[in-house]
């Protein structure tokens, strides 16, 4: 009997009587779930987990007792919350740090990374071959015989480093050779897994091999298909797999009641509408506590308001005030907005405002490699093939790095430091013996000319960077400071994908419009990406969530798939006061 049956028939038998029996139980029926895939003899488990459902607490038990054992995601951020949790139980990495270090073992030599190589590679290849080859797709996806693959390889050889996605590709072609030297432990979890590839898929098929494997995950939050080919149908094969023993945490213990409902609302609607085909079919409830209960009475309902865009800080201000007011103690926000450029424009506006510990919480864009990248890389080593080609790209006209690059697909080519003219040499030694001496604190002989050039490089000048100084030196204008009751209050700014393992208190989440959370052009075609992105940011709130639409013509689509009774219409003249004119 499943923990679910196992419950109907509790509560038809014996109904909960009282609150302090009703909060039993409901501790019984979660813990039942926990120790189903504890007392679980099979080497093969996957979980699906739910947002808030506990996650980290079933890693501790599965991981307890045990000393050679290995947890995976691909999030950094979550690294480094679960190496903080999990410390001194588990070795925790991203697959893009284990790669090299299992190869450096290997091969008994430093394996360096340049997380931007397949950029470089990719543009040496529309010089060189005149085609535009994406080779993380290839490897993502396990393309081992494309007949691009060799120029990769032999492009990364000539660089001496490797990137994030061939580094992962050369440990699976490795593995798959020799299965006799695939690692052992005594247990391997990985986390986030309806966000791998094919590619990461098969670095962990081959680990499940030699060592017993929990995969963790939830299909309703995969967000990474565009990024990096990531699919939910890997995840869901496996929790259909006689090979995999399966499992569920369905109790939130994160978010306030309205918020579970909301969030079983959208997922009712989309299967009705015949998307999230394929879907793992999971309860999502909220868990019943008494501090819960008291958060979830104090937030019955989920804020909506419309506002124009340009008032949005100031509403986000008023409503924290306010909650401040109410509380009378700390809390934390988090701010999530569809776009970076919306989620600076909200960072700065509130430090503006006086907001003082607002931090920015996103993922830098993958650019491609800057002039500074490849000094970096030559004030570690001089004579970097990989430093000086991009240095090169940087300080030579196209006909000239064209002819430099031909240079270097020769058959046996030689060093780029040997082949770049001397003028060229001279001005790249002349940055490095600049950023040389900054690093050791040397203002001496300052070059405004070479610092601007270098500023510029990296997207920021001497003039911007002095004016964002002076801007936070003399603050935003006191009427439109913050209370001193709420300066210091802790906010979190990101955009959605960026809000994957966060969770604050309160979740502004702005330009809540089709325009930035339907992807398609046609706004009627809602897709499992913007249904999976709504969630994720819906849930990353433990007590209120505030949805601010800047389309005051039209209702979202998502505000109509949650029931009406569950939103409260701030919108309303006597709720929202006429605001301050923006300045």
């Amino acid at each position: 009997m499943t923990p679910e049956q196992d419950k109907e028939r509790i509560n038809k038998e014996h109904p909960p009587r009282s609150p302090a029996d009703r909060y039993a139980r409901a501790k019984t029926e979660r813990d039942a779930h926990v120790q189903a895939l504890l007392t679980s003899p099979s080497t093969k488990k996957i979980v699906v987990a739910g947002p808030g459902t506990g996650k980290t607490h079933l890693f501790k038990e599965v991981l307890h007792g045990k000393q050679k054992t290995l947890t995976l995601t691909f999030v950094k951020s979550l690294v480094e919350d679960l190496s903080l949790e999990l410390c001194g139980m588990s070795e925790v990495r991203t697959l893009h740090s284990y790669a090299p270090s299992t190869l450096s073992r290997v091969n008994n030599t430093e394996i360096r990374i340049f997380p931007k190589l397949s950029q470089v590679i990719r543009e040496d290849a529309q010089i060189l071959l005149n085609e535009d080859i994406d080779f993380d797709h290839i490897f993502h996806n396990r393309n081992n015989d494309n007949h691009h693959v060799p120029f990769y390889k032999k492009r990364k050889d000539y660089y001496a480093h490797y990137g994030f996605s061939d580094i992962v590709f050369a440990v699976v072609k490795y593995w798959d050779k020799y299965q006799n030297r695939i690692p052992t432990y005594e247990q391997v979890v990985v986390d986030e897994f309806q966000d791998f590839n094919k590619l990461e898929m098969s670095l962990i098929d081959l680990l499940a091999q030699r060592s017993p494997v929990l995969l963790a995950g939830d299909d309703d939050q995969a967000l990474y298909s565009d990024l990096k080919s990531a699919r939910a149908e890997f995840i869901r094969q496996r929790y259909a797999s006689r090979d995999y023993s399966s499992f569920s945490l369905p109790y939130c213990s994160r978010c306030t009641r309205v918020i579970v409902d909301a969030a079983n609302d959208v997922i009712k609607a989309a299967t009705q509408k015949g998307l999230l085909t394929g879907r793992i079919s999971k309860p999502y409830r909220y868990f019943q506590d008494p501090d819960k209960d008291r958060e979830s009475d104090a937030n019955p309902k989920i804020m909506y308001v419309r506002l124009f865009a340009r008032i949005i800080p100031w509403f986000i201000q008023k409503k924290i005030t306010e909650t401040a007011e109410e509380l009378k103690k700390k809390f934390s926000v988090l701010v999530i907005s569809p776009t970076r450029i919306q989620s600076g424009l909200i960072v700065r506006t509130l430090r503006e405002r006086g907001f003082e510990n607002t931090e920015s919480v996103v993922k830098a864009d993958q650019a491609g490699p800057t002039l500074l990248d490849g000094l970096k890389l030559l004030l570690q080593d001089s004579k970097s093939n990989l430093g000086w080609r991009i240095a090169a790209k940087s300080i030579l006209t196209g006909d000239d790095f064209r002819s430099l690059l031909a240079e270097t697909h020769a058959a046996d080519p030689k060093p780029l430091c040997d082949i770049i003219s001397g003028p060229h040499k001279r001005e790249v030694n002349q940055m490095l013996t600049f950023l040389r001496g900054l690093r050791r604190g040397k203002r001496k002989g300052d070059n405004p000319e070479l610092l601007n050039r270098l500023l510029n490089s990296v997207g920021t000048n001497r003039d911007q960077m002095a004016t964002e100084f002076l801007c936070e030196e003399i603050g935003s204008e006191p009427m439109h400071s913050a209370d001193a009751a709420v300066r210091k209050l802790p906010i979190k700014a990101t955009t959605i994908q960026s809000s994957k393992g966060l969770a604050e208190d309160y979740v502004f989440i702005t330009h809540f419009d089709d325009r930035y959370f339907i992807k398609d052009k046609d706004k009627a075609k809602t897709s499992d990406h913007d249904i999976c992105s709504f969630l994720v940011a819906l849930t990353r709130a433990r007590k209120r969530v505030y949805l601010i639409s800047s389309n005051p013509r039209s209702t979202p689509t998502f505000l109509n798939w949650i029931s009406p009774d569950r939103i409260e219409d701030l919108t309303a003249p006597a709720a929202l006061p006429e605001p301050e004119p923006p300045q």
